[in-house]
């Protein structure tokens, strides 16, 4: 299995039940692979399927059949515990209503993912706010902040474990034009440290921001591997590929998505397939 891919899926198909008709088929045979410090965005219209691919990434939630990798893991048959510590470790999520918890100030916000791990969260979030100039706001609740500045936050908080994966949803949906580029530019700032960045958009300027644009539609995507056309799933693996995780993936949706946000967990629904 290689390993020079931050995330990457191999041959991955998603059907969901649809009340005793044919299954939809979410996503169909994708293959796809970022690598460290690329920056991704997927685009295609609503409903393509583009909200269960981040789900599959960030093992949110199963693929029916196929391989994933993670930070140059094979993730594909983790346990709900191990995916959720997977999660923890290597996977930043970015929203595009920011999900910051109204009654916390932003320090404590962005500490949170680390809220029951020994060290110093607080210390790290305030050196994170102030990288992205935020460093006066420590103490303000998101009621106090502009919408730039939740994005800012958000950022932060998907970066406090140091993640090799950010995976961001419709990161410059609420903003305005100059703040969505004050928002890019910080994902820049991010992808030249070496994380893998994907974002899916509706919005033509992350599009000119990406390295790459990949387009999924009716659940195929198009241009998903770099240009040395790897998946990051070596061919000694394939012999699982066509095995189906069946309907027993279905049973663990419902335990996997608790729609909520949950910031320590790095939990939440990317809305609709």
């Amino acid at each position: 299995m290689r390993d020079d891919y931050g995330v990457a899926l191999r041959g991955v198909v998603k059907r969901y039940p649809s009340g005793g008709g044919e299954p939809v088929v979410a996503l169909d045979d994708v293959d796809f692979a970022v690598r460290p410090g690329e920056f991704v965005a997927v685009v295609g219209p609503s409903g393509s399927g583009k909200s269960t691919l981040l789900n599959v990434l960030g093992l949110l939630d199963d693929p029916t059949a196929g391989r994933r990798l993670l930070d140059g893991t094979d993730v594909t048959s983790l346990s709900v515990a191990e995916r959720t510590l997977a999660r923890k470790e290597s996977i930043g999520f970015v929203f595009q209503d920011f999900h910051l918890l109204p009654t916390l100030t932003a320090v404590e916000n962005v500490a949170m993912p680390t809220a029951f791990d020994p060290g110093d969260a607080s210390d790290r979030a305030a050196d994170l706010l102030s990288r992205f100039g935020l460093g006066d706001r420590l103490g303000h609740e998101p009621s106090e902040l502009s919408g730039g500045q939740k994005q800012r936050v958000a950022i932060a908080r998907a970066l406090i474990n140091e993640p090799a994966v950010l995976l961001a949803d419709e990161p410059t949906g609420n903003l305005d034009t100059d703040t969505g580029k004050s928002i890019l530019a910080e994902f820049e700032r991010v992808k030249a440290e070496g994380v893998a960045v994907v974002a899916v958009t509706h919005d033509p300027l992350v599009e000119e921001y990406a390295d790459r644009v990949v387009d999924l539609t009716d659940g195929v995507l198009t241009g998903g591997l770099p240009d040395d056309g790897g998946s990051g799933v070596d061919d000694e693996t394939e012999a699982g590929d066509g095995a189906e995780a069946g309907d027993g993936a279905e049973a663990d949706d419902g335990a996997e998505a608790d729609d909520e946000a949950d910031p320590a967990s790095n939990r939440t629904d990317w809305g609709g397939r």
